[in-house]
């Protein structure tokens, strides 16, 4: 995903004035600014980034979901309107399978030590943002037993 295919969804809810879309979109384009600046790229944001926020956008608003008391029915609507927007521009992730085959082929030589933290260290910076760490995280630990 690129941060001007958001700036023109944000544009289109604004012109068609839907508010809660425009508002989804408007703190995500906030969000994905604010990790550029941070990770000095302000210029010229990468695909790569934009994903990651994403990511990191739609655990925050289902922790939201999750927390939310059931009888504030009004505001956890609003949170799932929210979570369903965000969804929409997410990343397709790795499966388990697919993690399990990745680390099995790319990663065959790490896994033969059976240092865990060794193993998570090296894949995690090829797969963050591909795969959820959950599923990274079961995989290792199948294929280290």
């Amino acid at each position: 995903m690129d941060i001007k295919t958001l700036q023109a969804d944000m544009v289109a809810a604004m012109k068609a004035k839907d508010k809660p879309k425009k508002d989804a979109v408007s703190s995500l384009i906030a969000a994905v600014k604010k990790a550029a600046i941070d990770e000095g790229c302000r210029e010229n944001i990468p695909d790569e980034l934009v994903d990651r926020v994403i990511l990191k956008e739609i655990k925050t608003v289902t922790e939201q979901v999750d927390t939310c008391p059931d009888e504030r029915t009004e505001l956890k609507a609003e949170y799932r309107q929210r979570l369903e927007y965000i969804s929409a521009y997410a990343p397709k992730l790795l499966s388990a399978d697919e993690v399990r085959e990745i680390l099995t082929s790319r990663f065959a030589e790490v896994l033969s030590t059976k240092n865990k933290g060794l193993i998570m260290k090296t894949v995690m910076a090829e797969l963050k943002g591909k795969a959820d760490g959950k599923v990274i995280n079961n995989a290792v630990a199948e294929l280290t037993k």
